[in-house]
């Protein structure tokens, strides 16, 4: 298939820029664009020379030009969109967090086979050439066997809590927006998905999670540990430790340099693969591959809903519930 595969976007955030930038990148534009507020659908498309500009944001969908539809709305209004999509036969890529809970994403995994369509995630750890590289080398079995992952993540964000990171209504909190991502570094490097978890959590006024520590363990005793805050600065950082050494990442999940430490004699391996300021490219040559080859391996759906898995069952432990699932 070597069709071109035209792109609509919905949105015009910090996201949606990035992925007209990265379709440049490839040599193609960005074919249409809908979001809420129809001026800046406007502004957005005379900035990248997008082509199809919606009135309303159900257009995308009927249009039987677009191939593909990049989500790069609010979590909580993902499920929505997704549905619309896969109803009307579009291939669905969608920001993380796919969904809000594993309901909705069981829902949207069956609708994409009925329909013979792809869903992914655009999360970028699946597509980074740094972690692809990295797994390689784990699976070689070169560093012996894995036993612990340790994984920070930590931003500072002011108590405003009708900004979208502490908004319940907007389905805010540390999980979803970040903890996605240290669970899916986890969850890529870890032989099966975790049994057992236990964790601690710190919530905003808002009743949101502002804080958590999650602890995992496998079935072949791997085990992971996660610290995650929305209001204190931590480094972004990744210590993956096997038996023979470790591999070290600051700056995930758009990383493109790790170190490897040898456990014997101390000695440092820098592995530099890709660049950071290419991520969209990589997710979204990642897509239309999957797409054009008839091969979603690359596209790890399978870790995406084990990650989801664990970020509902932690949140029903929790007690966190959002407006949407109230109904």
């Amino acid at each position: 298939m070597d069709k071109n595969l035209n792109w609509a976007v919905l949105g015009t955030g910090v996201i949606a820029n990035q992925m007209a930038q990265a379709l440049q990148k490839m040599g193609k534009n960005l074919y249409a664009v809908a979001n809420r507020t129809h001026s800046k659908a406007l502004s957005f498309a005379e900035k990248y020379g997008v082509e199809k500009v919606y009135d309303t944001i159900d257009e995308v969908f009927t249009d039987e030009n677009v191939d593909i539809i990049y989500i790069t709305t609010p979590h909580n209004t993902h499920i929505q969109y997704i549905r619309k999509a896969l109803e009307n036969k579009k291939h669905v890529f969608c920001e993380k967090a796919i969904t809000l809970n594993s309901g909705e994403l069981e829902e949207a995994v069956k609708l994409a086979k009925e329909n013979g369509v792809v869903i992914a995630e655009a999360m970028t750890i699946w597509h980074m050439p740094l972690y692809k590289k990295l797994w390689q080398i784990a699976h070689s079995g070169k560093l012996g066997k894995l036993q612990l992952i340790q994984l920070n993540f930590g931003s500072f964000k002011d108590y405003d809590m009708s900004n979208r990171f502490f908004n319940i209504n907007l389905a805010g909190g540390a999980l979803l927006d970040i903890g996605v991502y240290s669970l899916s570094l986890a969850r890529s490097f870890m032989s099966s998905q975790p049994t057992e978890i236990k964790s601690q959590v710190k919530f905003a006024e808002s009743g949101v999670d502002e804080q958590a520590s999650i602890i995992m363990l496998n079935d072949e005793s791997e085990m992971a540990t996660i610290t995650l805050s929305l209001h204190s600065k931590q480094p972004k950082r990744a210590v993956i430790s096997f038996e023979k050494g470790y591999i070290e990442i600051t700056e995930y999940p758009r990383a493109d340099k790790a170190f490897i430490v040898d456990a014997e004699t101390g000695e440092k391996a820098e592995i530099s693969e890709g660049e950071t300021e290419l991520a969209l490219m990589y997710e979204m040559e990642d897509m239309e591959y999957a797409i054009k080859n008839c091969d979603v391996s690359g596209l790890k759906l399978d870790n995406t809903i084990d990650v989801m898995k664990i970020m509902t069952d932690l949140r029903k432990e929790w007690g966190l519930v959002y407006p949407e699932e109230r109904n």
